[in-house]
């Protein structure tokens, strides 16, 4: 029954809300900022968006049905991001461009480049060109190189409170899996991935706080500060299904041990027990937090802990987990779904009242809720 409702869910509800109407039949690549009905909002285009949705049609293709119009689809995505989104002064990609491609904006960080690369993996994966695995590794080399590199992201600050991040980590992890997963084992591949976990471990996850931290000084140290502070419990717990994942392929159950206590930790901090749903930010102290959306329930957060809870299920057999999945499962149908015209609200208040119509904007696109939707399907058949 949970298989099939996933099956529902992905096929009969969120695929028909995107498609074809998200395919810019104009200029390429996909329309994505759209409205509860499905209308155009804004025709900007975000980068991160054109790899995630690529991704997500290959994925579905490989795993699921081989449609030649995903395919189609995943390519004028892959073509939009070769010839549109990239800078030619340096060779990295734009965040945020306009539907002909017309860049916008350009961020500090890279995380463009880590979407074109599991994109062009999967593309790999599923027709075999050479070419789409060669621009998957040097996506990927230009990823890593970014965001670990020193001296390489210019300084948001001073310079005067250094701290590291939870997310290059993270990314990392999970695109060097998918580039696994699609061109096979490499021994470059695995360091990084040996580097991330590490990493982790090491620097954010604090076992006697029983908390995974956001960001933290370079030694691992807390930094008594509002920033320093934060914790973002959806991060943590997408997090925790990518260390589960990679419990699963190495059969490692100190990773899995970790993975699952990243989950309970984080669920423990992040699960609104008064009004349901997962908190967007948290204090590791419990002090006030000075984002003022800290209490909002977003999409992205509860499709992770769609994920982590059966995942871990399925990996300990605990009846926990399965509880803590129906009790998102069904706080978030109830809440963030539309019945009327199918996909997931963005935003919600603290009540799970919908801040605005939004289904689609430069954060949310055919990613998150789909990839949930796909893996436990999955999890649930299997």
């Amino acid at each position: 029954m949970l298989a099939e409702f996933y099956r529902k869910q992905l096929f009969d509800d969120c695929l028909p809300f995107w498609f074809p109407r998200a395919v810019d039949e104009v200029h390429g690549g996909f329309l994505h900022c759209l409205d509860r009905d499905g209308s155009v909002v804004d025709d900007d285009k975000s980068v991160w968006a054109q790899g995630r949705m690529s991704w997500m049609l290959l994925t579905l293709f490989q795993e699921h049905e081989a449609r030649p119009e995903w395919l189609a689809w995943a390519e004028s995505g892959l073509r939009f991001l070769e010839e549109k989104c990239v800078d030619p002064t340096d060779g990295r990609m734009f965040f945020h461009v306009a539907r002909d491609g017309t860049p916008i904006r350009k961020r500090r960080y890279a995380y463009s480049e880590s979407f074109a690369a599991i994109a062009h993996a999967a593309h790999a994966g599923a027709t075999g060109n050479a070419r789409s695995a060669e621009r998957a590794r040097h996506w990927f080399d230009r990823f890593t190189d970014w965001n670990f590199t020193p001296g390489n992201i210019p300084p948001k600050f001073t310079g005067a409170r250094p701290m590291e991040g939870i997310g290059t980590r993270m990314i990392t992890l999970v695109t060097a899996q998918e580039l696994r997963k699609h061109l096979g084992e490499d021994p470059q591949i695995t360091a990084w991935i040996d580097r991330c976990l590490d990493d982790i471990l090491r620097l954010f996850v604090k076992p006697e706080l029983k908390v995974v931290m956001e960001a933290v000084a370079p030694d691992g140290s807390i930094v008594d500060h509002f920033d320093g502070r934060i914790l973002n419990p959806g991060h943590a717990i997408e997090a925790a299904w990518f260390i589960l994942e990679e419990a699963n392929h190495r059969q490692d159950e100190s990773l899995k041990k970790l993975g699952c206590d990243m989950l309970d930790w984080m669920w423990a901090r992040g699960w609104d027990h008064e009004l349901g749903g997962l908190f967007y930010f948290r204090d590791v102290f419990d002090k006030p937090v000075q984002e003022y959306w800290h209490d909002m329930k977003f999409w992205w957060p509860h499709d992770e802990a769609l994920i982590a809870t059966l995942m871990a299920h399925r990996m300990t057999g605990e009846p926990r987990y399965l509880d803590w999945h129906e009790q998102c499962r069904k706080w978030s149908f109830e809440k963030f779904a539309d019945p009327d015209h199918g996909e997931w609200f963005g935003y919600l208040r603290r009540d799970g009242t919908p801040t605005n119509t939004l289904k689609g904007s430069l954060w949310k696109s055919f990613f998150h809720h789909p990839r949930a939707l796909w893996r436990c399907h999955q999890l649930a058949k299997d």
